[in-house]
Order: C-alpha cells, then structure tokens, then sequence
C-alpha cells in the first residue's frame, strides 16, 4: 500500500488538483479504513495466537489492556485520514455544485476546463449578513483577474458606494436601469445595494435569486472584463478560515480600533502582528477613526496576505478545520469540476506577481464615475501585470480593449458611457501598485 501511495504521488507531482476528485478521496477513505481493520484483525490474531488463557488473571488483564492499547496506537493514523479526508469531501459537497445544475455558468470540458481562455476573472464578495440584518450587504467587492499560464493577479477594489453602475445589454436590469442603477437619485443607488436589490425584484432581475448575477453583469461592464466566477464569504466564514491556517502575518502601519462606533472593543496595534481571525476580520472591516477608501486598502492586504500564507504545508496541517470553515462560505458558482485545475492555478498564484488597483478618491470620484477612466486603467493594470516584476510601466497612452485578453468584445460594441465633466477628466497615467509594497 506504501509503495503503490508513493508511486501515485510521484506520478502526479504536476497535477495537484487530483486530490479534489471524489474517486481519488473515496479511495483514500476505503484504503485508510481498510488498512485500520487489517491491523486491528493483526493485533487481535497475534494475541489469541499466543494463548493469554496461560497467563494468570492478572497477567491476561494486563496483556490485554496493552494489545487494546496497541489497537488504538496502529488504527489511529489510519482513522484520521479517512475521517479527514470524509470531512473535505463533505465539506466539497456542501459549497460546490456541479456545473449542470447552474445554468449560468459554462460547461467544463476537461481537456479544456478554461474554455480557451487565458485569463479567469473571479468576483470576491465580503457580505456582512447577521442575525440581527436581513438581507445581504456587499460591502467589500474586489476582482481578482488571473492570468492562467503564469499565475499573475491584478487585484481590482471597487467601492461599496460607487454610484450608478451601468448593466451590460444582455442585464434585464439595463431595460429598467437605463442610464444606470437608480440615477434618478443623487444620493443613492450604490454598488453594494445591487445583489439585494435584485433579490427583492425578482420580475426585474429576470427570475429568483438573481443577486450574484446582477452584481458580476454590473462589474464586469463597469471594469470591461468578463466575470467568470464569484464567491461570497460572510465574516464569520473568513474569521474561521484565518484561524484555520493559524493566523495571518499583516504589516499594520497604525493602530486599528474596532469594535462599534468608538473602537471599543480593542485595538490592534502599529507594526508587523500576526493576527487571529476575529482581528484580521476587524482589521478589514473597522471604520473608527477612517473611511470605507482606508478599510478597501487594508482589506486588499488581507486578501493578498491570505493568499501568499495559506501555504499547502499549512493547509495538509489544517485539513479538518479549514474544511469546517469552508463550510461557512456564503455561497459560490465555482464548478465541482472545476476544482481540480483550479487547485493547480492557485499554487501559481500563491508565488505569482500580484498587484492591485482601487478606485478611490482623489482619482476616481464614486459619487461621479468616470467610466471610461476606469476602463482604461483596467485594462492597463491588466496589461501591466504580466510585465517582469521590476519593470516599471511606462506612461503611455490608453490602450484599447482588444489589447486586454480579458476584455469582452461583445461588451466593447455596446454603447460606451460618455465622460463626465469631473474631476474624473484628468489624465489617468495611474498604474496598479505591488501588492508587496502597498502592504509592507
């Protein structure tokens, strides 16, 4: 059984992925129960092989209590595998649905489980439900665009009170909201109403819980990049999964006071700290003493520290827990079938290039979008990350959307939102920033 484990392990030492499929796990499970049996029977046989009926009383209670001991010494590895291994297979089950129950989302082919595609844009969602809200606010909304060879990661940060997003034609909502989401409001019609929004109208989201969809078309249209995926993680799931691989080292450059309107309930302090889940999550979330543009930055340093620290040392170490974490993920129309090449392109990442782009003041106005600003600077941010890591981008005029593999041509022949005469008008030579540098 060793050797036939290590011959599969060297066979796939390129293909990580292998372990999400449920025939590799199941097997794991059979094999991992089977072997605990074979040694249990093996322990239990040798003893009665020796005939204990010689011994004394006393001899043969201790004799036994040792062979017991020993049952459980030699079972215990293998039931712990087979129980961890149960527990992600569960907790695979309960987050991610096959791509034939979700209508929405392309069929994966594996021979090509992209689609052709060298770039897969991936919609993060930090929604702050709880038992004393109803409904669900999308207050952190960032894009992760990842370029499927290399691993390279443009992080975009989008405000949760950008005003009148535009819907691509293909939205029902565009018929509704024509010239963007509740224009005729001055002070409304923010980003993160939208998913919610939908959800209450069903008949003019274009059916029943439609929230996701209406807030990936919404984006993609405001960025010009194709939103192939989302994944909404409520605050109590992302706390338990930085506890699960044991914290997060995070460079805070000054103290964060959290907990309601005067940070009462604790502070975390300037300088390199690592922090548990309940911190790191209020690290991202507080508002005390800063706005929602300094909460964007710090929950951009988060997400990239999570990244680069879930190493799969850590994640092997913290199989049973990250996988009970998982669990409280909100909800995601990532694929099944898609995790195994999903798996591989995440270890790239883990040690790719990552940079990021916020849309905030003084650059970009939430309460007047310049929408062609913001497109062209994403697609620059795009073009830009796959340069060498050293390479400074130079200033250069804005580059047209068929030069971005991520861009839709479809969305390109829409009609385009005209510029507003803001302080959005100034020229946009802004480049999206190393992760790294940004967050120490």
């Amino acid at each position: 059984m060793l050797l036939g484990l290590l011959a599969f392990v060297l066979a796939n030492l390129d293909n990580a992925g292998i372990v999400t499929r449920d025939s590799v796990m199941m097997t794991v499970v059979v094999l991992a129960s089977v072997g605990a049996l074979s040694w249990f029977a093996l322990a239990v046989s040798s003893y009665v092989a020796l005939g204990p009926s010689r011994l004394t009383q006393q001899g043969q209670i201790i004799s036994g209590v040792a062979v017991g001991l020993l049952c459980v010494v030699v079972m215990a590895p293998f039931a712990l595998s087979a129980t961890s291994v149960y527990t992600v297979w569960d907790a695979k089950k309960h987050v991610f649905k096959s791509a034939e129950d979700n209508p929405d989302v392309a069929p994966i082919k594996e021979e090509d489980p992209w689609n052709g595609k060298d770039r897969v844009n991936f919609l993060l969602v930090g929604g702050d439900a709880a038992g004393n809200r109803t409904g669900v606010r999308t207050d952190s909304m960032n894009v992760a665009s990842v370029h499927i060879p290399t691993g390279a990661t443009v992080l975009f940060s989008l405000p949760r009170n950008l005003q009148h997003v535009r819907f691509p034609p293909s939205s029902p909502l565009r018929r509704h909201f024509p010239n963007g989401f509740m224009a005729e409001l001055p002070n409304g019609g923010l980003l993160n109403e939208v998913w919610q929004y939908a959800n209450d109208h069903p008949e003019q989201a274009g059916g029943k819980n439609r929230g996701p969809r209406a807030l990936m078309d919404a984006i993609s249209y405001t960025l010009n990049l194709d939103i192939d995926y989302y994944v909404l993680m409520n605050m109590y799931g992302f706390a338990d999964l930085v506890d699960a691989i044991g914290g997060l080292t995070i460079h805070v450059e000054q103290d964060v006071k959290w907990g309601g309107l005067y940070g009462t309930a604790g502070t975390i302090r300037a300088g390199t700290r690592r922090l548990s889940g309940e911190e790191a999550l209020w690290y991202g979330r507080s508002r005390v003493g800063s706005d929602d543009f300094s909460r964007m930055s710090r929950q951009r340093c988060v997400i990239g520290a999570f990244a680069q620290q879930a190493t799969p040392q850590k994640i092997l170490a913290n199989f049973n827990s990250i996988a009970t974490a998982t669990k409280r993920l909100a909800e995601t129309n990532i694929p099944e079938e898609l995790l195994e090449p999903l798996l591989d392109l995440a270890l790239k990442v883990k040690d790719a290039k990552m940079s990021s782009l916020q849309f905030v003041p003084p650059k970009y106005w939430p309460g007047s979008p310049d929408w062609v600003k913001i497109r062209r600077a994403s697609a620059k941010a795009v073009q830009d990350s796959l340069k060498p890591r050293r390479a400074k981008a130079a200033t250069q005029a804005a580059p047209t959307a068929s030069a971005s593999p991520s861009v839709s041509r479809t969305q390109v022949r829409a009609a385009q939102p005209t510029e507003t005469p803001t302080r959005n008008s100034q020229k946009a030579n802004e480049s999206a920033e190393s992760l790294d540098e940004l967050c120490g």
